[in-house]
Parts: structure tokens; C-alpha cells; sequence
């Protein structure tokens, strides 16, 4: 890509986006394309249109898209469907139709079955059932991968796919009703701190700079203590505090520092084509996404204990074993995407710690 290519970054202002435009900047790459939801629909086939006649984008990162944790997904099961194929279908057919020289989607890691063997490798896609609570994201993530690869096949576009494991960092979700297990367990375990020290000043700017369910820091005290206790941070009548963990912390997960991820994304945007993903002579051709993870997991139980120790944290845990573990687990093999000329840096222990520094930053500045 030259430094003056034009370069659409969908969804720049998500934990994905908001990483790719950061290490494009980084790069020397100086005509990005940008557009927030309000000035975009993506899931408005005309809107989207107009956009690329207009912009005639040469290079598209498609990091947009509508995603949540275990309970939204399973509560908004259509929506999540529907939003994910309409975003992908607009913005891959647009960019065939505008002849975009080299599109780049990024999907989950969630499209892999339920019991998928381990590590997870690219060819054990749609060889088995998918985890129910995801189904819908999961299959209009697949969508997307056949997508791309149809359009290769058949128009000789350039688009490939790489499947992220479980990212975390700057600009991160720490809505406990929407967020995702490490950001929350981060929030959480940081308002347990401060309720254990009776730190009402920093439980006041937390909840001022994302309130839960409307109850900010003005909120009576008995306000705040309820709405702690129903999002699973609880403090006794003897003043010990506890975090609840949903399910029995038992899970394997593994996860990557968002900026890592930027990183593989326009590291195989700059040095590798869609004819790298496959074998040639390969006379059926699939499962050519790229895995983008560590290869390494951690359970949710030491993830919490890792926490726990940076921040501080005294309590106890209490898993909830009423509540969904989701997939047992969910590691990645890497070998393509190590075989292709990139590796991560961040291991998840310095990773945890920078994700607080920014928690905390934003909390200070809120």
C-alpha cells in the first residue's frame, strides 16, 4: 500500500478500529477514510453505495460490525444475525462493484465448533455444530469468510479474512451489561477494590464515566451498594467484599492485545495476497482465513487471579455455576499466520496490566 493510498477503516471508533487507524498513522499513512455510524449506515445498501461511488476507497479494513458478550448474543439473536450480514454483504459487494485493489475482513474465532479439537486450526471450520449462545454471529461470520472467498474465486478480487481469538485493550467495552469477560472482570474487580477501602471517590468517578443502568456517582449510597450487588461486586455485612464470576471459571481462553491484532492486519494487508492463504493446486478451495491469536490460553478463574493481583483486590471470588461457561475451549493454532511472517509481542500479563492503566486513565478523566 503507498503512504497516499485511500484507505477505509470501517468501524474506526471500536476496540478493532480504533487500533487499525492508530497503527496505520503509526506507519506513515496519511489518507485514511473514516465515517461513524450516524454518518454511515452499513447495513443501508443505498447509503453504502453512494459512499463508495463518491469515495472510491483503494483498500478496505472491514473491522465494523455489531458485537456483545454471551448474554447479548443470546438475547439478540436476530439482530446480531441480521446486522453482521447486511454490514458484510454491502461493504464486500461494494467493494467487488468499485474495484477495491485489496479488502481485509475481520471475523471471530466463535465460527469453529462447539468441541473443536485443540488448537483450532483454519480447516476445522463447519466440521460440527457452533456453540448455541453465538450461533447467529458465528454463522454471519462464516457468511463473511464464503463471501470473500466467493468473490475471489469467481471475480478475481482480493479479500481475505483473519479470525481475531478474544481481543482486549485501549478503547474497550466496559459496559457490564454489554462488555466482554476480561473488561469486565477489569471493572469489576476495580470497584471491589474500592469498595473494600471505602473509596467512595473512585466508585463515584467510575460510575459518573459509565453509569449501570442509569445509577451514576449522584446516586444515594443504598443506589450505588443495589446496583454493585446486582452486577455481582457485593460487600457483607461484615464489610468483606466479593466479585461474582459467571459460570466455573474453568474455561479456557485465550486472548490478544488489541494493537497486536492491528499489527497482523496490516502486516497481511502490506505482504500477502489471498493466493497465500491456500495451497496451490488445491482443486477445492477453502478455509482460507487466517487464525490472528497467541496459540496460548489461560482459564477464567487464573484470569481473574491475575487481575486480582495487579489491582489489588483482597476479596474473594464467587463463580456462579448457575450461569453459562460457553465453550470449554477456544485456542487457536497460529501456525498459518506464523508461517506467514508475523508473531505476537504482548503476553497477556503485561497485557492485563496496560488494560488497567487505561482503565484508570479514563476514569481520572472522566
Amino acid at each position: 500500500m503507498r503512504s497516499d493510498a485511500k484507505i477505509y477503516v470501517a468501524g474506526h471508533r471500536g476496540l478493532v478500529g480504533s487500533a487499525l487507524v492508530k497503527n496505520l498513522e503509526s506507519k506513515g499513512y496519511t489518507n485514511l477514510l473514516t465515517r461513524t455510524h450516524a454518518e454511515l449506515d452499513l447495513t443501508d445498501s443505498v447509503a453504502v453505495a453512494s459512499f463508495f461511488e463518491e469515495e472510491k476507497p483503494e483498500y478496505v479494513f472491514l473491522a465494523a460490525a455489531k458485537v456483545g458478550g454471551i448474554v447479548a448474543n443470546n438475547t439478540y439473536r436476530a439482530d446480531f444475525i441480521h446486522a453482521n450480514l447486511m454490514i458484510q454483504n454491502n461493504v464486500v459487494h461494494q467493494s467487488y462493484l468499485h474495484g477495491v485493489k485489496k479488502l481485509l475482513f475481520l471475523g471471530s474465532t466463535c465460527i469453529y465448533p462447539k468441541k473443536c479439537p485443540q488448537p483450532m486450526k483454519e480447516e476445522y471450520l463447519l466440521t460440527d455444530i457452533l456453540e448455541y449462545t453465538n450461533e447467529p454471529y458465528a454463522i454471519a461470520k462464516i457468511a463473511g469468510i464464503k463471501l470473500c472467498e466467493s468473490y475471489n474465486l469467481q471475480y478475481g478480487t482480493n479479500f481475505i479474512s483473519v479470525m481475531p481469538t478474544n481481543l482486549y485493550g485501549p478503547n474497550d467495552n466496559f459496559d457490564l451489561e454489554k462488555s466482554h469477560v476480561l473488561p469486565a472482570l477489569v471493572r469489576k474487580i476495580h470497584l471491589g477494590k474500592a469498595l473494600e477501602n471505602g473509596d467512595w471517590d473512585s466508585i463515584d468517578r467510575d460510575l459518573d464515566l459509565l453509569p449501570i443502568e442509569g445509577v451514576s456517582g449522584s446516586a444515594t449510597q443504598e443506589e450505588k451498594l443495589s446496583i454493585l450487588e446486582k452486577y455481582g461486586v457485593v460487600q457483607s455485612e461484615s464489610g468483606n467484599v466479593s466479585v461474582e464470576i459467571w459460570g466455573t471459571g474453568k474455561p479456557m481462553r485465550e486472548f490478544l492485545w488489541s494493537e497486536d491484532m492491528a499489527d497482523a492486519c496490516v502486516f497481511i494487508m502490506e505482504n500477502r495476497n489471498f493466493g497465500d492463504t491456500y495451497k496451490e493446486g488445491q482443486t477445492e478451495i477453502r478455509n482460507t482465513h487466517i487464525n490472528i491469536g497467541t496459540g496460548k490460553d489461560i482459564s477464567i478463574a487464573e484470569l481473574a487471579r491475575l487481575i486480582k493481583e495487579h489491582i489489588g483486590f483482597n476479596g474473594d471470588f464467587k463463580f456462579n455455576t448457575q450461569k453459562p461457561d460457553g465453550t470449554m475451549e477456544k485456542r487457536t493454532d497460529v501456525t498459518k499466520l506464523n508461517n506467514l511472517g508475523w508473531k505476537h509481542k504482548i503476553e497477556i500479563e503485561e497485557g492485563v496490566a496496560a488494560m488497567y492503566q487505561f482503565y484508570l486513565g479514563q476514569a481520572v478523566n472522566c
